[in-house]
């Protein structure tokens, strides 16, 4: 089994380069993770509460739970994936199962940041895109898939996303194997990442 961590900042286009692995490789062949689904669940806060969480921090994932599941994985054994709600910062009671396959990707802004998850990489890869575009695609993303107002997203922008983003996303990319610049459109730059991962695994 390949372990593949993939990072970069919020609308950097990971999603877009784990997706083209998938696509590569075969749906069979590769499990896809989002630590997206690993944010801690804030139940326990009223809604006004949860409005003010950074949740681009990394404390704000339950990066041990997500540690334990490659772990899991790496035995044989099949792992429950939560479910998070990101309109209202909770998670589901449903969960997503997992089973072994021989490449496992992991994908998130924050999967770098974190010793033990990097430990449990092969191969570490940073996906970096101008922060224009990055913000752009946030932007159209929290609108139309996670029932925000445009208001509310440039003000989390600004209040927390550059900042955390400038103070532990874009330092993490010292710790990538390799970095892919422009994201999801830069073919050459995938299909060697591809090409690297089928011949590891």
């Amino acid at each position: 089994m390949i372990v593949v961590g993939i990072a970069g900042g919020t609308g950097s286009g990971k999603s877009t380069v784990a997706n083209a692995i998938v696509e590569s490789l075969g749906i069979n062949q590769v499990a896809l993770i989002a630590q997206d689904s690993y944010y801690l669940d804030r139940s326990d806060l009223t809604l006004a509460e949860r409005g003010l969480v950074n949740f681009d921090h990394p404390d704000a994932f339950e990066n041990d739970l997500l540690v334990d599941h490659l772990r899991q994985l790496r035995h044989g054994k099949a792992v429950k994936i939560p479910i998070y709600d990101f309109s209202t910062h909770t998670r589901l009671d449903k969960t997503v199962m997992i089973n072994p396959k021989s490449i496992i990707v992991v994908e998130g802004i924050m999967v770098l940041t974190n010793e033990m998850l990097r430990e449990m990489f092969d191969i570490k890869v940073f996906v970096d895109t101008d922060s224009d575009i990055r913000v752009l695609r946030r932007i159209v993303r929290d609108i139309k898939e996670r029932s925000r107002t445009i208001d509310s997203v440039i003000e989390q922008y600004q209040e927390t996303v550059k900042p955390m983003h400038d103070a532990f996303v874009e330092p993490s990319k010292k710790y990538a194997d390799i970095i892919i610049p422009e994201g999801g459109f830069n073919n050459i730059a995938i299909n060697m990442l591809t090409s690297t991962i089928r011949h590891g695994a």
